[in-house]
């Protein structure tokens, strides 16, 4: 049987990942990656109760672990993109670079001195024998739309234990097998920042500038803490009342030049709907579906569990394109993923650049 290192977390999905793996007679290591070394707001390491975590797990397991610090790649190829886009204006999701450099890349690479054949992830997601991503089995837990970064080479080389099961399932086979971690809460949020105030972290990094919140008619509506806290389509948090039509009012735009949020009222206003969008840094798990120049139709996720969308994408080159949809899209926002499908099968994606 194979040598398999699996990526252990703490939660219950990399342990019954690595459980299985076991079951079907692999030589299983355990390799937990310490990534953040950041306390929370308690003043508690997070990365140690889960490495506490990870021991036991092992133990019961009977397998061999161990923990290594990817903490200074984590800050340099991951957190420095998070600031910087954020800088930028933008809303990024550092868990798919992550994956991309981190799981993928310093995980694998550290897989492979230890003379692995396979690493191995609790990852709700498949693959098929050439290396290409598909979706996971249960719709409600698909994570393909994280791992569109990853590339067929890096894929042949990863194990999925969970890809054809339902998250129940997972908690069930954790209960029977008597592992510690089987009533775990799941972790949430941004990698990094678990459970903590969104705000109060980003304000240890990046300095506030407060401007104006406007109508699109520019009268001054409020103030905002800072652009960078504000998502398109956010309703929530922006402490305006009884104003307008009585609407509830929603972000619009960023005007960066200006400083300032434009707010619309109401969840059906135009301007929270786009025709389309641009993407760079296009990337694909094996090759593109297409040809330069020419569209071609396909589904999309604009966002994590979004429902497929249909559009049709045109590569101006290699890693830049222009996508219409189908039908208007809500909430289009500038430094989120486009993730292209075909079927069941995850293609690859791009960061959004702007809404057309």
């Amino acid at each position: 049987m194979s040598r398999v290192v699996v990526g252990l977390s703490g939660g219950v999905d990399s342990a019954v990942a690595a459980l299985l793996l076991k079951q079907k007679g692999h030589e299983v290591i355990g390799l937990f990656m310490d990534n953040w070394e950041e306390t929370d707001e308690s003043g508690a390491c997070t990365s140690q109760e889960d490495w506490a975590d990870v021991r036991a797990i092992c133990q019961q397991l009977d397998i061999p672990h161990y923990s290594v610090s990817f903490a200074q790649a984590y800050m340099d190829r991951v957190f420095a993109h998070f600031l910087a886009e954020y800088r930028a204006g933008r809303t990024p999701n550092p868990d798919v670079l992550c994956n991309r450099e981190i799981k993928f890349g310093a995980f694998l690479d550290y897989a492979l001195k230890l003379d692995a054949d396979y690493m191995a992830t609790g990852h709700f997601v498949r693959r098929d024998e050439t290396g290409q991503l598909m979706k996971g089995a249960d719709p409600e837990k698909d994570q393909s739309y994280f791992l569109y970064m990853t590339k067929a080479a890096q894929l042949k080389r990863a194990l999925f234990p969970l890809g054809e099961m339902k998250k129940s399932q997972v908690r069930q086979i954790a209960r029977e097998a008597g592992l510690s971690v089987s009533e775990k809460k799941d972790s949430t949020g941004i990698c990094f920042i678990g459970e903590r105030r969104f705000k109060q972290f980003l304000q240890q990094y990046l300095p506030a500038q407060p401007g104006q919140m406007v109508s699109q008619e520019g009268e001054v509506l409020g103030r905002h803490e800072g652009l960078m806290y504000y998502t398109i389509g956010q309703r929530r948090g922006l402490g305006i009342g009884g104003r307008g039509d009585g609407r509830s009012w929603f972000v619009a735009e960023k005007d960066l030049k200006n400083n300032r949020l434009i707010l619309v009222q109401g969840e059906d206003h135009p301007r929270l709907f786009s025709q389309g969008a641009l993407v760079e840094q296009i990337t694909w798990v094996k090759e593109a579906p297409g040809e330069t120049g020419v569209p071609v139709s396909l589904k999309a996720k604009l966002r994590y569990r979004q429902p497929d969308q249909g559009m049709r994408l045109t590569l101006s080159d290699d890693e830049t394109g222009q996508l219409i949809f189908d039908t208007p899209q809500r909430a289009v926002t500038p430094g989120q993923s486009a993730v292209f499908y075909l079927e069941d099968r995850c293609l690859g994606g791009g960061i959004i650049t702007a809404a057309l």
